[in-house]
């Protein structure tokens, strides 16, 4: 005898499914519209239409760097180019590299008077990381050449940042202008590989579809801050009030961190726009780039749990509607095709902001396969915790699953 199959428990997960469709296209067209809001409300780092007076403040760049003699000549290069600057001094931090950095930095310099040279031949002090170990050192010579009553602006670039002629100038006075403690100008990520155009927008775009960039540029909320490490550009004063990097002397996502300890003080910090002044290539390799993202994917979402629930959410969002599209029949499938929408949309509206033009072919063909960055994205952060569990967590030669290593809260 055969038992009678229920329909309504063969049906029920097609309704859920169905459910779980129409909700991740809600996700997805409510990233798109607040992605819509931040494009009108994101500031962009813009030059000014006619020549003005140089830039008064003192202005101090520092350059962490370790292993990067295939790089540091070009920015070097970028930032002897500035112009519209009353004072500029460059520091050069050689992170004990083993590549010829510093050889490379110096010869970079030719015997340019405001540029200089540090080297750190010692490991990262305890309870430190080694960025926030060199970045910390650097501003602290730094402030040796400062006037203790004018110490003007203090900027951190990474050595894979370019910068236009007028871009420290027009960081500078953007810092001014706001009264912000902390301007994050956000360069323009690049990417050449297929594995880069997956991942590296969705470094802009997974903030740009989430928050109110408006409100979070106004409010002092730690929560709301946002920061990019490759180029930071703070009001000196406040930044050695705060302590420098010792206050995130153990934290993987530092940019973050700081700019979140800063508003716990009550000081505001800014993200803008780039655009055309600044752009980076952060990896050009898909080894490279898979270490960097397990170095602190782990950090990002609290915890395992947060880091689940988060992925569940993407998932559902960002994934799980393009299936129904290709799988799905009848409203599902229109609901599916909603959300593959949307979610290219933002991805392409973020881009668009971060570049500050109008986007090209090859970036609607990246929107397209927003959903497989999304599950790229899942996957990296899962390897990260695993490696991290297992002490596996390294970058640039130096083991980062150290106890004391934590996210910003």
């Amino acid at each position: 005898m055969v038992d009678a199959v229920n329909p309504a428990a063969v049906v029920r997960p097609f309704r859920l499914l169905a459910v779980a469709t129409r909700v991740g296209a809600g996700f997805a067209v409510g990233g798109a519209v607040v992605a819509a809001a931040n494009a009108i409300a994101l500031p962009g780092l813009t030059l000014p239409r006619s020549r003005s007076e140089p830039v008064v403040d003192p202005v101090t760049v520092v350059v962490p760097a370790r292993n990067e003699a295939d790089r540091i000549s070009t920015l070097i290069a970028d930032l002897r180019a500035q112009r519209g600057l009353s004072t500029l001094r460059v520091l050069v931090l050689d992170d004990d590299s083993s590549d010829g950095t510093a050889d490379v930095a110096r010869r970079a310099f030719a015997g340019d008077g405001r540029f200089a040279l540090i080297r750190s031949t010692d490991p990262p002090p305890s309870g430190w990381l080694g960025k926030t170990a060199a970045c910390h050192l650097a501003a602290e010579h730094a402030s040796r050449l400062m006037d203790p009553q004018r110490p003007g602006v203090l900027m951190f670039l990474d050595a894979d940042v370019r910068v236009a002629p007028d871009a420290l100038a027009v960081a500078a006075a953007e810092l001014r202008r706001c009264g912000a403690a902390l301007v994050s100008p956000w360069p323009r990520q690049e990417a050449g590989a297929l594995v880069e155009r997956l991942l590296q927008p969705l470094l802009c775009w997974s903030w740009f579809a989430t928050l109110p960039v408006s409100a979070a540029n106004r409010s002092t909320r730690p929560s709301m801050a946002v920061a990019c490490g490759q180029f930071l550009v703070f009001d000196a004063a406040s930044y050695y009030r705060l302590g420098g990097h010792a206050a995130v002397a153990d934290n993987v996502t530092e940019d973050l961190g700081i700019a979140r300890a800063l508003r716990r003080r009550g000081e505001r910090t800014i993200v803008a726009a780039a655009r055309d002044l600044a752009s980076c290539r952060m990896y050009t390799d898909p080894t490279e780039l898979r270490e960097g993202y397990t170095r602190w994917l782990w950090s990002a979402f609290g915890s395992p749990v947060g880091s689940t629930v988060v992925s569940t959410l993407a998932a559902v969002a960002y994934v799980l509607p393009p299936a129904a599209l290709l799988f799905g029949r009848g409203h599902t499938r229109g609901w599916g095709a909603a959300g593959y929408a949307a979610a290219a949309a933002s991805r392409l509206i973020a881009r668009a902001a971060e570049t500050g033009g109008r986007p090209r072919l090859r970036d609607l063909a990246d929107a397209a396969t927003h959903p497989a960055s999304v599950l790229g994205l899942i996957h990296l952060t899962t390897a990260s915790h695993f490696r991290r569990r297992r002490g596996r967590l390294r970058w640039k030669g130096r083991d980062l699953s150290c106890g004391g290593m934590r996210p910003e809260a």
